[in-house]
Order: structure tokens, then C-alpha cells, then sequence
């Protein structure tokens, strides 16, 4: 097993039997994790990327059965932010120092093309990056929204496994959701995935597929995290993913892609108090503070016990910044693209 962790970390390269051995056993996970820290300090360095998050609609049309945004979700209030409040939170997000935003909702089709040039523009108006995580679009509205500014897109397969995605997205194509990453990919977007861990039905195999996914496409961002049922959908009582699988699938994904940016995801800290910190120890380089203001925090209920929901972001950024600084590592200055490096440098 040490072989198989010292192979990862020299030639990141792994075989799909490979990684399944190692997802399978806990017994060298510190040695594992410590090794993805050590890939992720020579390729991308001590600096933490910030991006400021906006969750600016709850409101979606799909009804995947783990996600509590489900359009048959009746117990969720729904919330859409105005154009100018959207506007406004990114610009108190630059005046606490982010250099990235991340426009976030539910598949909301009232935010119609031409409103969201607008907000893109507007944004990248005021020198930041901006990353767009909205969902299923057309070729030809992933390309308006390339034209007006837009930096980045996330769209996360959350598993590979076509079967199990298409029993957990009702009414969704396994194709298009590849479609639309190969779209992003060819219109020059940075290209942000990631998978969920601990899905019903979900085995070691399928989450060993996913991280040779991420690498096959050569994504630049990937977030990871576990899957936490929601007591609002209809996986209500499933067992739900844990902290160490999650853990461990993102530090083998950072091992196998080295330069790429892993962030730290709120849902490991909602299963471990200390959750983003150790993820930032075992390979994940970027953190995604929430920006919203208000209630709205609340009520973009993905799953239950997300952090955060009280705080100010003002207070969420001193706080993430203090515990950053307290591991000897700092918030970069930087709009944190990917610099993409030849292995061996």
C-alpha cells in the first residue's frame, strides 16, 4: 500500500485497482493524506484561494432525489435575489478582499441570458474572477455568458456511475451533463466538477471511476464532498457519506492531478468541526466563504446542518482567514487560476 501511495505521488498515475485498494483500507490514511499535502505544497504552493459565494436563487427545476433545492421539496421557503442585490454583495465581497466570485443557484430559468451578461458584467467590472455554478445551459448560453466575463464554471458530475445518475436525477441525461462539460471545456472555461461521496448504491469502484473522470477530462477545479441526506427529500433516511471516504477521495484526486485547485467544501466541516482545516492538510488549496446576506443563507438548504447559516460575511471571512494563518499558510492576493505545470517541474 505504501508502494501504491509513493507511486501516486511521484508519476500521478494510478490504476483503477489501485485506487480501490486504498479507498478500501483505513489503515494508511495519515500516510495518504500526508502525501497529498506534500503534492499540493510543490505544485500549487502555501496560499489558500478565497472565492466569495453567492447563492443568489433556491428556486430549481430539476428534482434530484438527494438535493433539498428538489422542485418537489414544499417544505423549503424560495428566494430569488434582485439583479442589484446580487450586484451589491459582490461588490461588499471586493471590499472584504475577495478576487473571486461564485454565482450560485438552482436551476433558475427567470435569470433569462441577458440578465446574467449583465450581472457578469457588472462584476467583472470591479477586477474579479467570476465563476458561474447554475446548472444544465445550451452550448450557445454557456458561450453568451464566456463573451460577457465569465471566468469559470461549476458543474459537478456528482457520480459517474450513468445508472445510479439517472435513478438520482430524474427526468436528467447522463450525455447532456457530459455534454455540457465538454462544452465548457472547448469555450475556454476554467472547468470546475467534482462527485458526492456516499451515495446510495455508490461503490468504491464508481468513486474510483470518478477521480479517472476528473483526470480523462483534465478538470481544473474539482470539489468533493459527502453526501448528507436531507431530511426534506426522498432520500431522507439513507446512511449518508462519511468524513474519511470524502477525505480520502479528494486527496487521491489531488495526488493524481497536482496542479489543479480542491476546495475545501462546507460539508466536510458539517461532519467534522475541524473539517475544512484538515481537508487544507490533505490536499485542498481553496476555500468558499458564503457572501450572502440574510436569511437567504438559511434557506439555500442543500442538506441540514450546513455551517455558517448566522454569521456576517465580514465575520466569516476574519474567521476563515485566522484559522488559515493558524496553520502556517495564508489567503492568497491572487484571482487563483490554475497554473498548469508539466509533471517533474
Amino acid at each position: 500500500m505504501l508502494n501504491i501511495i509513493a507511486k501516486a505521488e511521484h508519476t500521478h498515475d494510478l490504476t483503477k485497482d489501485e485506487i480501490v485498494k486504498l479507498l478500501a483500507t483505513d489503515e494508511y490514511n495519515q500516510e495518504l493524506f500526508a502525501a497529498a499535502d506534500r503534492v499540493r505544497k510543490r505544485f500549487v504552493g502555501d496560499e489558500v484561494h478565497l472565492r466569495g459565494l453567492i447563492e443568489f436563487s433556491n428556486i430549481c427545476k430539476q428534482n434530484c432525489l438527494y438535493c433539498g433545492l428538489r422542485r418537489d421539496n414544499q417544505n423549503l421557503k424560495r428566494y430569488r435575489l434582485t439583479v442589484e442585490q446580487i450586484i451589491d454583495f459582490a461588490r461588499k465581497a471586493k471590499s472584504y478582499g475577495y478576487k473571486t466570485i461564485v454565482l450560485q443557484s438552482g436551476e433558475d430559468s427567470s435569470f433569462d441570458v441577458p440578465t446574467m451578461q449583465h450581472i457578469i458584467r457588472e462584476i467583472k467590472a470591479m477586477d474579479m474572477a467570476l465563476t458561474l455554478s447554475i446548472g444544465e445551459k445550451t452550448r450557445e448560453e454557456y458561450a453568451a455568458y464566456k463573451e460577457a466575463g465569465a471566468d469559470r464554471y461549476l458543474l459537478r458530475i456528482e457520480t459517474t456511475d450513468k445508472a445510479l445518475y439517472e435513478a438520482l436525477d430524474p427526468g436528467m441525461s447522463f450525455e447532456n451533463r457530459m455534454r455540457c462539460l465538454r462544452d465548457l471545456k472547448e469555450l475556454g472555461y476554467e472547468v470546475g466538477t467534482g462527485c458526492l461521496v456516499g451515495l446510495p448504491g455508490q461503490t468504491l469502484e464508481s468513486l474510483a471511476d470518478d477521480i479517472l473522470f476528473f483526470k480523462a477530462i483534465d478538470a481544473d477545479m474539482i470539489g468533493i464532498g459527502p453526501f448528507i441526506p436531507n431530511p426534506d427529500t426522498p432520500l431522507a433516511g439513507a446512511k449518508g457519506g462519511t468524513f474519511t471516504l470524502s477525505l480520502k477521495v479528494m486527496a487521491l484526486t489531488r495526488l493524481l492531478m497536482p496542479d489543479i485547485n480542491i476546495p475545501a467544501t462546507t460539508a466536510m466541516e458539517t461532519l467534522d468541526p475541524h473539517g475544512r482545516i484538515i481537508a487544507l492538510q490533505s490536499g485542498a488549496n481553496v476555500v468558499m466563504p458564503n457572501v450572502t446576506e440574510g436569511e437567504y443563507r438559511q434557506l439555500y438548504a442543500l442538506y441540514p446542518g450546513k455551517i455558517c447559516i448566522n454569521d456576517t460575511p465580514a465575520h466569516c471571512r476574519a474567521c476563515i482567514t485566522g484559522k488559515i494563518n493558524g496553520i502556517g499558510r495564508k489567503v492568497s492576493a491572487g484571482y487563483g487560476y490554475r497554473q498548469k505545470k508539466k509533471i517533474g517541474q
